[in-house]
């Protein structure tokens, strides 16, 4: 038999797609799920996600004019296939590597990603935005938002399915149900039913038999009403979001091209209300080492197509595992100690805790609103709650921390991970923010922890905290240091710690830049710079009497950290003019994150940009005392 011509070389828009034959579209796909895997190889990323929706992809820039119809990915961990096919598979192994695509939907990238998306649940409100603005100008293309059933667990999605209904007539819904069973299986009975549901003759009859009912007297109408429709979605499985105001069809197989183009052009002559499409797909479908995988292959590293194998290094354990096996030691001390996570458990390094304390581990799904409400409660009766959340998540909850931790003083403790910058996944999932969004709440107490030690003592720290909330945070990565002999004992609130004296320097670091910043105290030294290395702890409290000695005592003062404008370096800026400190000529400089959304890249490099390396801290404090910039690179 001769080889197939391949067909994905041929497509290089969707307009390309949409000229092919519909027979043709099964190859296409299976050549497009081989790209992803291919490039993904090579770069790492989110695997599994992608690979569960090829055929929906193809299926969707085959049936929509893409781009004047809108098609909006949510969270985008599945959008690799989708920017295959959008023009961009000549870039697609620079994928998540600086200067290269992205590794979510990004506006500024192409005109086929309408809306960025990193964050779970917001399609669904994004595109009734979209339905709205045609609506107003009177247009008539078509919105469609694609979501997971994991971002079905998150209360904005529901939100908008309820908003959605009395604000447009035209929204298509795509649930992409790839982890658990919201609806029976799926089978040729159900898939039947749904082609009906959708069909133009189904359709027919039912407005028929509605304009029938409406005739007949009220009592029996609405007996007839309700029959018609309890019916017809206790067997097709929607009921639920038939009552929110939307057409319910499904469930579908969705790696099926005929059912879902059939499906998808159906859907589009709805013109009544919004369109709720569920189908069911496998994650890492196509690819036997991601189908067996327990996580999907969800997020990966570089691997060997053949065998599956990823290339992750045997280095220093994980930030995120020492935490996990730190909190498993204090909660075998403290039977209160309970742990929180937001669809995370992995990720956060709760997996550990729950596998050792499983009736103590709760995860909530992607609700992170919920996650700090729920906390609160546990706290508000005598448990000490660890809510384990990203930084860059916990923004989601933060009238939850203001409204019910803080102002109520309950002794939530959180657990912030991946604080700072972290690499290929870009801005969307940096933790810029935290230090000054938490530091400005009243009673809050927060750390930053400088090595896998000071990370355990901070642990040890939080579960001794009683009586107000409070909060450490540290990066993605492996960590520094190993931990000591004092690994469980607490730390005294609001108290720093000198690693080093000098005299005309003063280098005071928050968090994980410590490494730098004793490289940048080595350089100093080397040009006869005697200096001093203190490692904050506490961005509230501050250590004052710390802060007013590294004052009066250097020529020069730096903090460091990896926060943006307005966190740890502004709350030392401030009491040293209350105090009066700044009257006296010292030469301060606060090393920050940027004032922008750094694109993706290795962490050295973002950090190298950002200023917050040795050679940028020791060159900090050359300028500051009229040096002349990069020596300290000589």
């Amino acid at each position: 038999m001769a080889p197939q011509t391949p067909l994905l070389d041929q497509v290089k828009m969707p307009a390309d797609l949409r000229r092919l034959e519909k027979c043709q579209l099964r190859q296409l796909a299976d050549e497009l799920r081989a790209e992803t895997i291919s490039a993904v190889s090579q770069t790492g990323g989110h695997l599994g996600a992608g690979l569960g929706v090829v055929e929906l992809t193809v299926a969707l820039h085959y049936v929509l004019e893409t781009p004047k119809d809108v098609v909006i990915w949510d969270v985008g961990h599945q959008a690799y296939p989708h920017k295959i096919l959008t023009g961009r598979r000549d870039h697609i192994r620079t994928l998540r590597q600086g200067g290269g695509l992205s590794g979510f939907t990004k506006r500024a990238e192409s005109e086929y990603d309408p809306f960025g998306a990193a964050h779970a649940a917001t399609s669904i409100s994004a595109a009734l935005g979209f339905c709205v603005a045609r609506d107003q100008r009177g247009a008539d293309n078509h919105v469609v938002a694609v979501i997971g059933d994991g971002s079905m667990s998150a209360g904005m999605a529901y939100e908008a399915m309820n908003n959605a209904a009395e604000t447009t007539k035209r929204l298509i819904v795509i649930l992409n149900d790839n982890d658990m069973s919201i609806a029976p299986p799926v089978g040729g009975m159900s898939s039947y039913l749904g082609r009906l549901a959708s069909s133009k003759t189904y359709r027919a009859i039912r407005k028929t038999a509605k304009a029938i009912a409406e005739h007949l007297p009220a009592p029996i109408h609405d007996v007839v009403k309700k029959t018609e429709e309890y019916a017809r979605t206790m067997v097709t499985g929607g009921t639920f979001f038939e009552e929110l105001g939307f057409h319910y069809l499904g469930p579908f197989d969705g790696h099926d091209l005929d059912t879902l183009t059939l499906i998808l052009s159906n859907a589009k002559e709805f013109t009544d209300r919004p369109v709720l499409i569920h189908i069911v797909t496998k994650k890492g479908k196509g690819y036997a080492p991601a189908e067996n995988a327990t996580d999907k292959y969800h997020g990966v590293a570089r691997f060997n197509i053949v065998t599956g194998e990823q290339a992750k290094g045997a280095g220093a354990p994980q930030y995120t595992k020492v935490f996990g096996q730190c909190l498993i030691r204090q909660a075998e001390k403290d039977a209160k100690i309970l742990a929180i996570t937001a669809a995370m458990p992995s990720g956060t390094g709760l997996d550990l805790f729950g596998a050792r304390f499983p009736e103590r581990t709760f995860d909530v799904g992607i609700a992170e609103q919920h996650a700090v409400t729920f906390a609160a409660g546990l706290a508000a009766d005598g448990m000490k709650p660890f809510a384990a959340i990203y930084s860059t998540f916990l923004q989601r909850g933060y009238d939850q921390v203001v409204h019910d931790v803080a102002i109520q003083k309950l002794p939530v403790r959180f657990a912030l991970d991946r604080a700072g910058l972290v690499g290929a996944d870009g801005p969307t999932h940096a933790g810029s923010f935290d230090i000054g969004y938490l530091g400005q709440l009243p009673g809050f107490v927060l750390m930053a922890a400088a090595d896998a030690n000071e990370l355990s003592r901070m642990v040890a720290t939080a579960a001794a905290i009683d009586d107000r909330p409070s909060a450490f945070r540290y990066p993605r990565g492996e960590a520094d240091g190993a931990l000591g002999a004092d690994a469980d004992v607490p730390l005294e609130i609001g108290k720093g710690r000198i690693l080093r004296e000098g005299t005309t320097v003063a280098l005071l670091n928050f968090g994980a830049r410590m490494s730098e910043a004793v490289k940048a105290a080595d350089k100093l030294a080397a040009m006869g710079l005697s200096t001093t290395l203190a490692d904050a702890r506490f961005a509230k409290p501050l250590d004052e009497d710390l802060i007013r000695r590294l004052a009066r005592e250097h020529e020069v003062l730096l903090t460091i950290e990896e926060g943006a404008i307005g966190g740890f370096g502004a709350f030392v800026l401030h009491f040293l003019a209350r105090d009066g400190l700044l009257d006296r000529g010292l030469k301060i400089r606060t090393l920050t994150l940027p004032d922008m959304f750094q694109d993706q890249d290795k962490p050295e490099a973002m950090y190298a940009a950002a200023g917050l390396d040795a050679d940028s801290i020791a060159n900090a404090a050359l300028q500051a005392l009229g040096r002349g910039a990069n020596e300290a690179r000589a």
